[in-house]
């Protein structure tokens, strides 16, 4: 085979080679384009299925509620503090004694006229005794000089007693009269601050603080005890001015002090004066007696209170009913479609699991009755009673 030959065969065999390669290659472009077709319609196929399976499946299985109208109280919520009703604050009378003995502890009850303190009584003692020997000596010398007095008061009309020595005479028995009565007085005087070394309960109440102690000298006017007269206990409620026009005397008021116990009491005066800096005005709440006892509430101790205004009709639906969305309150109407809508509301008082719904909806409106933070605004609903929809939870 000559060398032209075998050029031409060469050159034959990479021009059959080439051949091959551009069908294969044609072919595999074939079966891409085909595949990524079939995939596409499938893929629009299933999307069509979807977008037709949830425009007619229901987003949710729903019960649904019309809003009721109920008689709630009307009440005002306020804070403040326990504190006596009046605190007596008890010192000495007398100065310059020393104490000498304390009979009652902080906590004690007592009653008026118990002996809560005695100051020393010996110098007073001494003088009550020399008021008593200057009142002996003033009766002695007032019998003396009676005497005279009525010897001269009979010896003047004979002449036998001059005019002046009469005079004289009854006017020392005038003086021996008054002599005596300053005697007496003294006498009074001293029994009377012998008496103040005792320092006596002036009411009925429980001992709230004690500064006595024995030993000390005491001045008149010092503080010795602290007394939470007849044991009473109030409520000062710190009330805003906005509402303070809404209370008055003798309402009704339930507070829930530390431990739990509610508490209850009568407003007795309301302050006349609103604090500039707080705007809030004080209400002075009287507390039940036997209420403090079995609470076991002190003085000092912060207390939350509702005073009881009066009673007032409102709309209401239950409180699984109502959404809040970004601090705003929503309930999800129904309509003929079973299509929910998002509807903005004003909710007002509270009890027990229901809400007042003052502003935003209407008697005959029906809402969602539960399941709301699943739900969005135009979503279709299925509608079941509420009975069904509790046995399927």
């Amino acid at each position: 085979m000559t060398m032209w030959e075998k050029q031409s065969n060469r050159a034959v065999w990479m021009i059959s080679a080439l051949a091959l390669a551009s069908a294969l290659a044609a072919c595999s472009r074939n079966e891409s384009t085909a595949q990524a077709a079939a995939s596409g319609a499938s893929g629009g196929a299933v999307a069509a299925s979807a977008g037709a399976s949830a425009s007619v499946n229901p987003a949710l299985t729903v019960s649904t509620v019309l809003p009721q109208s109920a008689s709630w109280p009307i009440t005002v919520t306020a804070n403040g503090s326990i504190a006596p009703w009046q605190e007596a604050i008890i010192g000495a009378e007398v100065g310059g004694l020393r104490l000498e003995k304390i009979k009652v502890q902080v906590g004690d009850k007592v009653h008026k006229g118990d002996v809560l303190a005695v100051l020393r009584q010996d110098s007073l003692k001494s003088d009550v005794a020399l008021s008593k020997a200057s009142l002996a000596e003033a009766q002695a010398m007032l019998a003396e000089a009676r005497a005279n007095a009525d010897r001269a008061r009979s010896l003047q009309p004979t002449d036998m007693i001059s005019k002046q020595d009469a005079l004289r005479a009854t006017t020392a028995e005038q003086s021996a009269i008054a002599r005596l009565d300053s005697a007496r007085a003294r006498l009074a005087v001293d029994e009377l601050r012998l008496a103040q070394t005792k320092v006596v309960a002036p009411d009925d109440g429980v001992i709230s603080s004690r500064q006595a102690t024995v030993g000390a000298v005491v001045q008149p006017g010092q503080e010795l005890f602290r007394l939470v007269r007849q044991s009473r206990l109030e409520w000062r409620a710190e009330v805003a001015a906005a509402d303070l026009h809404r209370i008055k005397p003798d309402m009704s008021v339930t507070l829930a002090a530390a431990g739990g116990q509610p508490l209850t009491g009568t407003v007795r005066m309301v302050a006349p004066t609103v604090d500039a800096a707080t705007r809030n005005g004080l209400v002075y709440v009287d507390l039940d007696h036997k209420g403090v006892q079995a609470s076991g509430v002190k003085p000092g101790m912060f207390a939350n209170g509702q005073f009881d205004i009066g009673q007032a009709q409102g709309l209401t639906v239950p409180q699984t009913a109502v959404q809040l969305r970004d601090g705003f309150a929503y309930v999800f109407k129904l309509d003929s479609a079973n299509k929910v809508a998002l509807t903005k509301v004003q909710v007002g008082r509270r009890m027990a699991d229901r809400v007042e719904v003052v502003k935003g909806l209407d008697a005959q409106t029906p809402v969602v009755a539960s399941g709301v933070g699943f739900l969005s605004d135009g979503d279709t609903v299925r509608v079941v009673s509420a009975a069904t929809a509790s046995a399927s939870k």
